[in-house]
């Protein structure tokens, strides 16, 4: 056999190990957000918060003060869907509407998170950050930053793929 076609059978082999670790990648992705979402809702529950309750409160958490219409652009939901939300975050003690000394007109509102009950959900979290905790022991200081780097790129092609399918 000449050396090239060994090098051809080579490459084959190569490009579907290749193939079958970056579908297994993939299916591992799938199955972390299964797994993601189902945390999400036993914490929601437990909270008594709904599973976008709890996805827009993340929202105001990291990304406020926001106004309403940020807000759903930001989770992709309709703004009358919104009001909703809110009224039960605000009821229930997890928001605050406050007047927007810099909005367009005297309606206009922000969105704060109010810090009164965040120690409820850090702990509803802890076996989650805690686990982390310990796998991230396990990774030197280059494979975290690869994996970070992974992470980072995967969050941008999901929200690139979700604003493609809303945009339909």
């Amino acid at each position: 056999m000449s050396s090239v076609s060994s090098g051809v059978r080579a490459g084959g082999s190569d490009a579907r190990r290749r193939r079958r670790l970056t579908n297994d990648i993939k299916e591992n992705l799938r199955e972390l957000s299964v797994q993601l979402s189902l945390l999400n809702h036993h914490v929601g529950v437990r909270a008594e918060l709904k599973d976008v309750d709890l996805d827009c409160l993340d929202l105001i958490v990291r990304h406020g003060p926001l106004s309403p219409s940020a807000l759903a652009r930001r989770a992709g939901l309709h703004p009358a869907t919104m009001t909703g939300i809110l009224d039960r975050l605000e009821k229930g003690g997890w928001i605050a509407r406050e007047r927007d000394p810099d909005g367009p007109d005297r309606r206009a509102v922000s969105l704060r998170a109010l810090k009164d009950r965040n120690g409820e959900l850090f702990e509803l979290f802890a076996g989650m950050n805690a686990a982390m905790d310990t796998l991230f022991a396990d990774y030197s200081d280059e494979q975290l930053q690869t994996i970070q780097d992974f992470v980072r790129r995967t969050t941008v092609a999901g929200h690139h793929a979700t604003e493609a399918l809303a945009a339909d």
